[in-house]
């Protein structure tokens, strides 16, 4: 993993996991019929990209990125990450390079129970850059 993450950004994210409250909120948890969700679920990574370049999202798994699409600069991206892309025990990490700018961010190892989601905040200085588990 070392080797991909050579000239990126090292320094750790903060982790902040909010629980859902209020009934206003829209429950992500349940599933149709008032079901829960299957394990095997895909999860929803909702990006606010403050940064002025674009990004390219990982998802690294095993010390291996694998690329989930970009976040373009001033914007925000949704994408549906596989199950398949968990780790065991349904912890991932995510890595946002920029595109025609060096360093980059990664994220500390969260943990996605199903039904959940993942929101993610790129700043314009990536090292400030949060994210979170809903």
């Amino acid at each position: 993993m070392r080797h991909f993450l050579r000239g990126c950004c090292r320094a750790v994210l903060p982790l902040a996991v909010l629980p859902l409250a209020g009934p206003g909120c829209h429950r992500a948890g349940s599933g149709p019929g008032g079901q829960p969700p299957p394990a095997d679920a895909a999860v929803p990574l909702e990006i606010a990209n403050h940064n002025w370049l674009d990004v390219t999202i990982y998802v690294v798994r095993d010390g291996q990125p694998m690329r989930v699409g970009i976040a373009n600069a001033s914007s925000s991206a949704s994408f549906t990450l596989p199950a398949h892309l968990l780790g065991q025990g349904r912890e991932l990490r995510l890595w946002g390079r920029p595109i025609g700018g060096t360093g980059g961010a990664l994220t500390e190892t969260v943990v996605v129970q199903p039904g959940q989601w993942i929101g993610w905040t790129l700043e314009s200085d990536l090292s400030l850059s949060a994210i979170g588990v809903y």
